[in-house]
């Protein structure tokens, strides 16, 4: 008897320290695992994040050359152009451009404007002068698309340039959108 009494206190410590190993590797387990759970649910999480607006830098005033004509409507009164130059896509997921009408009667105005296609709003933030200086809008609140009119400009941008129903069109690749407004290729040629 003596000596399993013996054998009994040797393989205690052993079965205590390995004991007190298996706690601590649980321990840590259950932490790692906490960890990795909580990254998982951050990453895929379902609340929708406030949207945030970056800041907007006005772009070099339009050169002739770079003015792309689009299309408003068979009765438009005026001519309008983008400045391909101005045309730039946010992190945001804001489309910012540059557009600059002309009347038939000779008057030129210059706007840099802003789209969200999530949205279906439009935001003004500058108006262009000739000696080439902008000054602020004051009204730069975000707005309703109108697409109605003889020069409806934010709903052809909209809908034929822009935007492809709550996207960005082209899969907001920038070079084809520029390539369409060059080429007056309009995301839908029937629609008028």
């Amino acid at each position: 008897m003596p000596s399993s009494q013996h054998a009994d206190t040797q393989r205690s410590p052993f079965t205590l320290r390995s004991l007190r190993r298996a706690v601590l590797a649980c321990s840590l387990l259950a932490v790692c695992a906490s960890t990795l759970a909580q990254s998982f649910d951050e990453e895929f999480d379902d609340e929708e994040k406030p949207w945030q607006e970056i800041a907007v830098h006005l772009p070099p005033t339009p050169q002739a050359k770079n003015l792309a004509e689009f299309y408003l409507s068979p009765q438009a009164t005026m001519k309008a152009y983008v400045d391909l130059n101005s045309v730039s896509i946010g992190t945001d997921k804001v489309v910012r451009y540059t557009v600059v009408t002309k009347t038939e009667g000779g008057a030129v105005n210059v706007i840099y404007e802003g789209m969200r296609c999530e949205t279906w709003e439009k935001k003004t933030y500058a108006f262009g002068h000739p000696d080439g200086t902008w000054s602020r809008s004051r009204r730069d609140k975000w707005q309703p698309i109108r697409d109605i009119g003889v020069n409806r400009i934010d709903g052809a941008l909209f809908r034929d340039y822009f935007c492809e129903g709550k996207m960005i069109a082209d899969n907001e690749n920038l070079s084809s959108i520029l390539s369409r407004l060059k080429s007056q290729t309009r995301l839908d040629p029937v629609r008028r």
